[in-house]
């Protein structure tokens, strides 16, 4: 008999590798798991166009709003992203819409006898799934999400119309190279030979990798933030948070290259950024979850991420700062803690994960960065204190962490 949808969920987080579960250990080294996978369903990648995407940081609202953009203009679109916040189907969808569960089931089955030959992770799964699912649906355009990375990434097994990289930072060291330069090399690895690129912010350390790789691989590149002319169309979109300025120009730039093609009209483009939650089912990004005190939760979880949060947060007007705070264990964190603001109360959860961060050491290490507040065992424990201490002109901000996130997204 076949597996009901949930147990077919418990069987991809039980029997593979799983990076939110196992960290780096669930990381292959290469892409044959993918490839083998893809030979298996008959190569989904080729039978469909797409746009691939990596970053450090707005690769998730860059994916999300040109997947809009594809909506509003009338393609038949898919849109694979990770990780998800609250069902396993938010990773794959068509114009908005999640995987069925009937699909994910049939999938499971089908490959359930090349498990233990290909010994896939979680990830490779997942990926070779959403290009079967779109494969089959007879999709106009993919808008593919790196995962992790860009050269070793799973994903990078399709050959795309472009190519963009929104930024680099320092995140995932331990995978990806201690140097924005060692950084920016695993993420110029989706760089296609003859396939244009857009890179969304220029840096002194990364810039002339990006160039190089370009050369290398004969393929046309351009920077967002050195093209003036964009700086004459302000586009606004519903991902709230000032920080999305810097996408929006990235997103400027991809369609300046794909209207060579396509003719996108600029009012389609501004109605699609204007309804990229409902177009898409985004959330997590500056997302108002309450009113009076005002909560805000924000999935930004790296260097670069938290200091666009925490400088938004200044410009936000409230009495009392509450901040409910979490991290996983495995992340470089004495960079993170410093940029913590010194005049907030303080709510330090632990996500439930085995990956997550014990709320007593992070208490522990943010005492010594002088910072003032208690540990709670659950991410739902220490919100709960922050909306008991605080006032209806307090703001109590949610962060950290994706998975801290997520719970209270639940």
């Amino acid at each position: 008999m076949s597996m009901t949808y949930q147990e077919t969920i418990d069987f991809l987080y039980s029997k593979l590798p799983y990076f939110t579960r196992d960290g780096k250990a669930a990381i292959k080294k290469d892409l044959t798991n993918t490839i083998q996978l893809c030979e298996v369903l008959g190569n989904p990648h080729l039978k469909f166009k797409s746009i691939h995407i990596a970053g450090t940081n707005g690769k998730g609202s860059v994916s999300n709003m040109l997947s809009a953009i594809f909506q509003s203009n009338g393609y038949k679109t898919g849109l694979y992203t990770s990780p998800h916040l609250l069902d396993f189907r938010e990773r794959i969808r068509i114009n908005g819409e999640m995987v069925n569960q009937e699909f994910v089931i049939e999938f499971v089955e089908k490959i359930k006898p090349h498990l233990e030959t290909i010994q896939p992770s979680f990830f490779e799964i997942t990926v070779a799934m959403c290009f079967d699912y779109f494969a089959k649906n007879e999709i106009d355009i993919a808008i593919i999400e790196t995962g992790l990375g860009g050269r070793l990434d799973s994903t990078n097994i399709i050959n795309p119309l472009l190519s963009v990289i929104t930024n680099i930072g320092y995140d995932h060291m331990d995978l990806l190279g201690n140097t924005l330069a060692e950084i920016a090399f695993e993420k110029a690895g989706i760089i296609k030979p003859n396939t244009t690129v857009v890179v969304g912010e220029t840096h002194a350390e990364t810039e002339q990798v990006f160039k190089n790789k370009a050369i290398e691989s004969v393929s046309p590149i351009s920077f967002a933030d050195q093209n003036l002319d964009l700086l004459n169309y302000p586009l606004e979109t519903d991902l709230k948070g000032s920080y999305q300025s810097k996408n929006i120009l990235t997103i400027l730039q991809v369609i300046q290259v794909l209207n060579q093609n396509l003719g996108f009209q600029l009012d389609n483009i501004q109605d699609a950024l204007l309804n990229v939650k409902a177009l898409t089912g985004f959330r997590g990004r500056w997302e108002i979850l309450g009113q009076n005190p005002q909560i805000i939760a924000d999935t930004g979880h790296n260097i670069d991420g938290l200091t666009l949060v925490f400088n938004q947060l200044q410009k936000e007007e409230f009495k009392t700062l509450h901040i409910v705070f979490g991290m996983v264990k495995d992340k470089d964190r004495s960079k993170i803690l410093d940029l913590l603001p010194k005049d907030a109360q303080y709510y330090f959860c632990q996500p439930n994960l085995p990956r997550a961060l014990d709320s007593e050491i992070l208490l522990s290490e943010c005492q010594q960065k002088g910072l003032a507040g208690k540990a709670f065992a659950t991410v739902f424990d220490a919100l709960n204190e922050a909306q008991k201490n605080a006032d209806l002109n307090d703001l109590i901000f949610v962060g950290g962490s994706t998975f801290v996130v997520a719970e209270i997204l639940t």
